[in-house]
């Protein structure tokens, strides 16, 4: 039988405190200048200052393939590109070429020894890139040189973005990956968690806590970025107050929740979801074996579901929502509500309502959804199919009130869908602000009403109007009661030839004209957020196929009541018609030519107003006919065996959807306020979503969790996610179930 003969790997002779370049060069620089080894002999030396000679030893290790051109420049302290820029110089100029031209100090490095151990100890202690750089007065890549790996450094440095990091040996199923000092293995196994999954299935373990392992290029490392603003969304601390914990199991109440929101992050909302991703790789992220499969998914939440909390769930990451995002005292607070209807399309005997998507009725749910001023969603609430807005908002108030927890004013804004003058002052006497569209034709203002306005708003842009300010009395009942409100009307000049007048109504009398056009534009946002949320996070999607009957005694709108209605209102102008038209006749009769005598006989006279009396017995018969229809009758008589679909997993889906929303809408948020990112306007919240998808390495140790992700695709975008990783880290968050806080890397672009 032949032997296999297998390669000796090369020997490294580097000398003590070497950078090594590959394996087998090595690297030296100090006061006296820099030394280049080959297999631990001596094969370049140049002295202090002398930056040609510098360059070029690192071309020549270029050319002679002594190593990879990304170890090469990583060693010297270049880009790739500078490294190729040097070896065409050479070529096309020789090595004077590589002189420096750029003014300025020329002297020895300030990153000296004890430099660099005050550097390694601050960041030991947990310190960022820059703080560490901000305390001992260098840079921040100076600081990244001083914790690169050095041959016969026996102390580990667990912080580092040296290009270093992203090269690794692959020698079978042993790959490592180099992360400063440590070497961590390549996907490396999970805890095993064998013995618990025994003690779970035979119902002796309440539930499996997190255990994270070394591990290196793992998938869905980005995802864990979440974390800080994922704990800020609220839905683990009141889903522990309102459900308290899950029967025992492997799967306890905080895993499930993350494992829900990081896979919606992920883009895969749907239980059915979880299919579309590896167990393995998401269960790397949740500190665990595997994640839960979707069989698994469904019978926890079905769990919850059987509790019936989930308005309690809501309401409370409602008040959390708003006491932790307080508005400015000028606007206070301030929330948008609008209906949403959500399309039915299975086999399912449900009511139908108008789709305005599609235009016309299908069957559907009702919701009706509630947003902060920013857009941000806070609450839902399952709507009676057929109500209207106004009647919701009514029915709505003191879960408003609940959520807000406190006396004071509410600014609550809406659209045409909730108009009602009666509605408009309940409201107000209730402690809640209007803010609506006028609904209706009424007369145009004069011009001269108008004035030129502008606002800037927070992104720094500015809005041109012409607005007129004036206030209305309104109708509220039967009586002669009127309520007074404020009228704010821009001039549209843009979309039309004529100009056209829109109105506003409110009951804020100290906000400026700008202000509440304004923030009458803003209920846009809440619109946006359904159309982001069906677009990434399925909003719309049947998360229960279940059902239950409908209440059968349930009163709702007689249909026959509204056709009658347009009976009666048809009758009417025709009668109208009909008494116009008689009284032409009667006075043509009546006056003949000057002169004449005109002789109106009985049987003229019926003639003339037969028309009238058709429309007058037409008229009377419908009002008779709508009388005796009853405007509300038990369902059970219009549509018996009627069903609704499952609510509460609805409600539990919803707010997992709204904290996936808030956190992924804070990520965005902090790239835009705490990056330099050059688009970080425009491109905010794609470069969150592609960095939550995006690989890297979890470290546990030190009573830390490191994420150190790959580099981005482009520099700008590793530039923007390492200044997202500097602010996430100041947040110091622990990481649920466990006491490792986590902190936040990315390697620099190679």
């Amino acid at each position: 039988m032949m032997a296999v003969m297998t390669a000796q790997l090369p020997l490294s002779f580097a000398p003590a405190g070497a950078i090594e370049v590959g394996l087998a060069a090595a690297l030296v620089e100090d006061d006296d200048g820099g030394r280049v080894f080959l297999h631990g002999e001596l094969v370049s030396a140049w002295d202090a200052g002398d930056e040609a000679g510098r360059r070029y030893a690192a071309v020549q290790l270029v050319r002679t393939s002594a190593a990879k051109s990304v170890d090469i420049a990583a060693g010297f302290g270049a880009s790739r590109e500078t490294l190729r820029r040097w070896v065409r110089t050479v070529g096309d100029a020789g090595v004077g070429g590589l002189v420096s031209d750029k003014r300025g100090p020329k002297g020895p490095s300030r990153v000296t020894g004890d430099l660099v151990a005050a550097i390694r100890a601050h960041r030991a202690g947990g310190a960022s890139l820059r703080a560490v750089a901000a305390t001992v007065g260098v840079s921040v890549g100076s600081v990244r040189r001083a914790l690169a790996p050095v041959a016969g450094d026996p102390s580990p440095v667990t912080a580092t973005t040296q290009n270093t990091a992203n090269e690794q040996t692959t020698t079978g199923a042993g790959a490592v990956a180099a992360t400063g000092a440590t070497i961590l293995p390549v996907l490396g196994d999970p805890a095993p968690r064998s013995q618990e999954r025994a003690l779970a299935r035979w119902g002796l373990l309440q539930s499996a806590p997190p255990v994270f392992t070394p591990a290196a290029r793992v998938p869905l490392a980005g995802l864990l970025l979440a974390m800080p603003a994922l704990e800020g969304a609220g839905l683990l601390r009141c889903a522990k107050e309102v459900y308290g914990s899950l029967p025992s199991g492997f799967y306890g109440l905080d895993t499930m929740l993350v494992e829900a929101v990081l896979r919606a992050l992920a883009g895969q909302a749907r239980a059915q979801g979880a299919t579309r991703i590896a167990p393995v790789a998401l269960g790397r992220v949740l500190g665990l074996d595997r994640a839960p499969e979707v069989k698994t998914i469904r019978r926890k939440i079905a769990q919850l579901a059987q509790a019936g909390h989930g308005g309690d769930l809501l309401a409370g990451m409602a008040h959390h929502h708003l006491a932790r995002h307080a508005d400015d005292s000028e606007l206070g607070l301030m929330l948008y509500v609008d209906g949403h209807v959500r399309a039915y399309q299975g086999t399912r005997k449900v009511a139908k309502t108008h789709l305005s998507r599609l235009r016309f009725p299908a069957p559907a749910t009702v919701e009706t959804w509630v947003s902060d001023s920013r857009g941000d969603p806070v609450l839902v609430v399952m709507s009676e199919p057929g109500a209207s807005l106004a009647a919701e908002l009514a029915r709505l108030l003191p879960e408003l009130r609940t959520a807000v927890g406190d006396d004071r004013r509410v600014l609550v804004g809406f659209d045409r869908g909730g108009w009602s003058p009666t509605l408009f002052a309940h409201m107000h006497a209730a402690g809640f602000d209007v803010l609506t569209w006028r609904k209706g034709t009424i007369e145009d203002l004069p011009a001269t009403a108008f004035t030129d306005t502008s606002l800037t708003d927070e992104a720094g842009r500015t809005h041109p109007w012409h607005l007129a300010d004036t206030s209305v009395e309104l109708h509220i009942d039967d009586h002669g009661g009127v309520f007074t409100m404020r009228q704010v009307t821009r001039l549209d000049q843009k979309k039309k030839a004529t100009p056209t007048q829109v109105h506003v109504l409110t009951t804020r009398i100290d906000l400026d004209a700008g202000e509440v056009i304004y923030r009458m534009g803003g209920r846009w946002r809440l619109e946006n957020y359904f159309r982001y949320a069906r677009m990434h996070f399925d909003l719309d999607s049947h998360d229960s196929y279940a059902s239950t009957d409908d209440d059968l005694d349930r009163m709702v709108p007689h249909p026959a009541k509204k056709t009658a209605h347009q009976h009666v209102k048809a009758a009417r102008a025709r009668y109208d018609r009909a008494v116009a038209s008689t009284d032409a006749q009667m006075l043509a009769a009546h006056s003949p030519e000057p002169g004449t005598e005109a002789l109106l006989t009985n049987a003229d006279h019926d003639e003339i107003t037969a028309e009238l009396r058709a429309a007058e017995t037409t008229l009377s018969a419908a009002e008779a006919a709508h009388k005796a229809i009853l405007a509300r009758v038990p369902l059970g008589q219009l549509h018996p065996g009627q069903q609704v679909l499952d609510v509460e997993t609805k409600l539990i889906s919803h707010a997992i959807r709204i904290a996936a929303f808030n956190t992924a809408t804070t990520l965005a948020r902090d790239i835009r306020i705490n990056t330099g990112y050059a688009r970080k306007n425009h491109e905010a919240h794609s470069l969150a979503r592609q960095a939550l998808t995006h690989s890297g390495d979890i470290e546990p140790g030190n009573g830390f969790l490191t994420v150190r992700l790959d580099p981005m695709p482009t520099a700008r975008a590793t530039a923007a996610i390492g200044e997202l990783c500097e602010h996430l880290t100041t947040t110091a968050t622990t990481y649920p179930g466990t006491n490792l806080t986590l902190r936040y890397e990315i390697k620099s672009q190679p």
